[in-house]
């Protein structure tokens, strides 16, 4: 399934990370995918509000969780930059009023 959105389809996920060598290609990549599968199961699941949001929004925080375990240092750039993207979804899907900390609110980083 495609972005519909056409703010998300042409927002460069973690751009921030691409552009620093300590973050390696590959790990910045994974965490690309969990932003975009996000964005799809929010177009497919079309969550009524914001709990509903906020429940996708954490199990694609769990994603992140794992991917640190694995191979994704995210410290304290990964995580602003991380939390940033989440913010910016929620915004793009029609939930200005989103809080941050819930969106990411599973998260161990």
């Amino acid at each position: 399934m495609n972005i519909g959105n056409q703010q998300v389809s042409g927002h460069p996920f973690l751009k921030a990370l691409y552009r620093d060598d300590y973050y390696p290609d590959h790990a910045v990549d994974r965490g690309r995918d969990v932003l975009l599968r996000l964005c799809r199961r929010i177009e497919a699941d079309r969550p009524a509000d914001l709990a509903a949001l906020y429940a996708l929004t954490q199990a694609a925080t769990e994603e992140f969780n794992a991917l640190q375990d694995e191979e994704f240092d995210i410290e304290t750039v990964a995580r602003e930059e991380i939390a940033e993207e989440f913010w910016f979804i929620a915004r793009a899907y029609g939930f200005e009023d989103a809080d941050v900390e819930e969106l990411i609110g599973t998260r161990d980083w």
